[in-house]
């Protein structure tokens, strides 16, 4: 008899080379690059790099912290490197060594850089138009000297509602975005664009869009059937099948109680594993049987390690057999729907869970 107890995850290389390719499609005439901050959203940068720069020839990548372009440069020997967290003391010496461009959002990041300045590269400056997060105010733009501006190589913003087509700032911020340029910047490639801004069509694309979550197959413009393929799928494998009988409860702080006889599965996988806690009698696990789908409602809390799920209604489940928390059929957009979060997230957090096994289809 075959046991097993730790949760598989897989990443389909494939289906994320194609997702990078169709995105390239939809912005023919900007650079596509590729954003791999957050160890690529849990998925491994260097994987994901390496692929996107051998089969796809990408040439431009962002990080956020110069330490994951450190981890990337080996497998992207002559690409740019953008980190969007900018430099500084901490981070002086892998810029020089790792041949890294930062992204600078503060006059006193520019100062910084004038002053050590370790390596040839120009900068891109962020420019703020709306989000009020990172980025150059207006005022501070105006501060800026002639010989200040000739020191960077591009200019970039970013997008607050770039998800929601009609919404109103996408609009205000493409206008701020064009004055400041124009008025500023007027000759630098300019980069205003994430995965959800590309949809918005080819205004929006500027020089460069920057491609991070569509890649690894969310749905960055819900407003549209998605066109990514799924890159990720997780089963984990069932540890114990047993009755419940009408009346007990289940988990911790005994959440559920069964209102009839019940078939449960405990199955090895929770939120030490990266899967929300808020699933809790909420969220659901797939068995396949054939052609046919079966649903297993989480009942309880989700715990640190396990799961227990109803599986009264499905035939024949059997331990050491996988139940399936994400696939093409429960994605992690519905993941992040029934757990009142965003599928980035989920992603960022389950990726990186190092007790799983991982499987990686590369063809």
């Amino acid at each position: 008899m075959s046991v097993l107890t730790r949760p598989i995850f897989e990443i389909n290389l494939k289906n994320l080379l194609d997702n990078y390719l169709t995105l390239k499609k939809i912005a023919p005439h900007a650079q596509a690059a590729a954003v791999v901050k957050d160890d690529a959203y849990g998925l491994g940068a260097a994987i994901v790099a390496k692929k996107l720069y051998q089969d796809g020839k990408c040439r431009i990548f962002f990080v956020a912290h110069a330490v994951e372009g450190e981890k990337i440069r080996p497998v992207v020997p002559d690409a740019d490197i953008y980190v969007l967290q900018g430099i500084g003391e901490d981070s002086l010496a892998l810029f020089k060594s790792a041949h890294l461009t930062p992204v600078i959002s503060s006059p006193q990041m520019l100062a910084f850089w004038k002053e050590n300045k370790p390596n040839h590269l120009k900068p891109m400056i962020n420019i703020e138009t709306g989000l009020n997060r990172l980025g150059f105010r207006e005022y501070e733009l105006e501060a800026l000297s002639t010989e200040d501006r000739q020191i960077f190589g591009a200019v970039m913003s970013h997008l607050a509602c770039g998800d929601e087509k009609d919404h109103f700032m996408n609009q205000h911020q493409l206008d701020n975005f064009t004055r400041l340029k124009d008025k500023y910047f007027p000759h630098l490639p300019a980069s205003l664009s994430a995965s959800d801004g590309t949809f918005l069509g080819e205004k929006f694309q500027f020089d460069i869009v920057r491609l991070g979550a569509a890649l690894y197959g969310i749905n960055t413009a819900p407003y549209r059937q998605n066109q990514m393929k799924p890159v990720v799928t997780l089963k984990a494998p069932v540890l114990q099948v047993e009755p419940l009988p009408k009346g007990e409860f289940v988990g911790y702080s005994a959440t559920y109680r069964a209102a009839s006889e019940r078939k449960i599965s405990i199955v090895s996988i929770g939120y030490g594993d990266g899967v929300p806690r808020a699933l809790s009698n909420v969220g659901k696990l797939f068995f396949p049987r054939g052609k046919k789908l079966y649903e297993a409602r989480i009942l309880g809390r989700v715990s640190m390690d396990n799961i227990i799920c109803d599986i009264t209604d499905i035939p024949d489940v059997s331990v050491g057999e996988y139940a399936f928390l994400l696939n093409d059929f429960y994605t992690l957009d519905d993941m992040g729907r029934d757990a009142g979060t965003i599928s980035y997230e989920l992603l960022s957090r389950i990726g990186k869970n190092p007790r799983k096994i991982l499987n990686i289809i590369n063809s």
